[in-house]
């Protein structure tokens, strides 16, 4: 096989822009619960439907986030190794170590040491455990088990359920391609997900509110449909029109789930489970249009899409600097002419956060791993940037 030496991938505005889209339903949802908390009627007086979009959206993001992670992770595995029937299995695991761990790690040693000194804010309850409890089930990505069963961790904690959900996941998918990749069977059982999915969110869930966001199926079938759309884009190529109608669609179906939730609830989508898959969906009608076009976004709107390339960093780090504003928030008197300004320092100074751990910390921990972990031409680290292919599949 002759050997090229290719970019297993490169930045994608359009996917960078959804990433964007699905940190700022985070952050707005979780500065909303903290003034719901205090009992502040800040949203008196508007909209039922312009106060879901704006701050009851974070599920949304979440799901969102899960769909672009699928695509993401399963280009790349294409890329990488050039079918996933040939993924590496130890050099999948050791590469998702080295972006996931170093600030996810640093994170849980932070928080345990807030919890030691009784921060308010950080200090898990023995109720659901204490500190042990709480460590074990994000170690062991059982976050959201954890919290389905024994009550909420703090917000820092809370958070990372979707890591769990996400990082199951990636456990067993190399084992799937290594096993299924090279024909239809690889798509069977992702789609078997997809099918799951709305279940669990619903039935599976046996009327436990946590765990109708939180259950493992009830994301997984965003991840699943985000790889499906991976291997579609890897095989086909679209025309202009083609591509025009995934992006119509898939931001009808985008303005439908979060424009229009409410309507979207009345419909009975919500209480089938469906509403969470049409928004992935729409998604990855979108994910195709951007990785086929490369469009790129004018200048203007490059702030925005580092809040995109960041998003991890900013997931993991946000809470930090919700408490810490709202804190101050409070200390002024929780008066109703801040609250938007709340909002908005919460989202600039979450970015900055993210940008700073990313450049600072993040970023070179997971170039230093990746080096370590490999030896020569063939190594993980070098492979994060090229491999030996015959087709680019990006």
């Amino acid at each position: 096989m002759q050997v090229n030496r290719i970019r297993t991938w490169s930045r994608i505005d359009g996917i960078d822009g959804l990433r964007a889209l699905a940190i700022f339903f985070v952050l707005m949802n979780h500065v909303n619960m903290r003034l719901l908390f205090a009992r502040l009627p800040y949203l008196k007086g508007l909209p039922p439907q312009l106060a879901s979009s704006l701050v009851w959206q974070g599920q949304s993001g979440v799901q969102i986030f899960f769909a672009v992670s699928g695509f993401l992770i399963t280009t790349t595995s294409i890329n990488r190794w050039g079918n996933l029937s040939r993924i590496h299995i130890r050099d999948f695991y050791l590469l998702r170590f080295a972006r996931i761990a170093p600030l996810l790690l640093t994170l849980l040693a932070v928080l345990s040491l807030l919890h030691v000194f009784h921060f308010k804010d950080f200090t898990v309850s023995k109720n659901v455990g204490g500190l042990r409890s709480a460590l074990v089930a994000a170690l062991t990505f059982r976050v959201g088990l954890l919290e389905a069963t024994k009550g909420y961790l703090p917000g820092n904690w809370d958070i990372l359920w979707s890591l769990s959900v996400e990082e199951t996941f990636y456990l067993f998918f190399p084992l799937a391609c290594y096993l299924l990749g090279r024909g239809k069977w690889l798509v069977v059982f992702l789609l078997m997900f997809v099918v799951l999915g709305p279940f669990g969110r619903t039935v599976l869930a046996h009327g436990n509110e946590t765990w109708q966001e939180y259950s493992y199926l009830g994301g997984m079938d965003a991840i699943a449909l985000g790889c499906l759309t991976a291997l579609f884009a890897a095989r086909r190529s679209f025309g202009r029109p083609a591509l025009m109608i995934f992006v119509g669609i898939g931001s009808a179906l985008l303005v439908l789930c979060l424009g229009f939730s409410r309507e979207v609830n009345r419909l009975g989508l919500d209480s089938v489970g469906l509403g969470m898959t049409l928004l992935a969906v729409g998604t990855c009608m979108l994910i195709v249009a951007a990785a086929q076009t490369r469009w790129q976004a004018p200048r203007i709107f490059n702030p925005l899409l580092v809040y995109g390339r960041r998003s991890y960093e900013i997931y993991l780090t946000h809470m930090f600097i919700v408490f810490a504003f709202f804190n101050l928030f409070k200390r002024a008197g929780k008066p109703m002419s801040l609250i938007s300004l709340l909002f908005v320092a919460v989202i600039v100074l979450s970015g900055v956060l993210g940008e700073l751990v990313a450049r600072f910390y993040s970023e070179p921990a997971n170039h230093w791993l990746r080096t370590r972990f490999g030896d020569g031409s063939t190594t993980v680290a070098h492979k994060e940037e090229l491999i030996a292919v015959t087709v680019d599949c990006e």
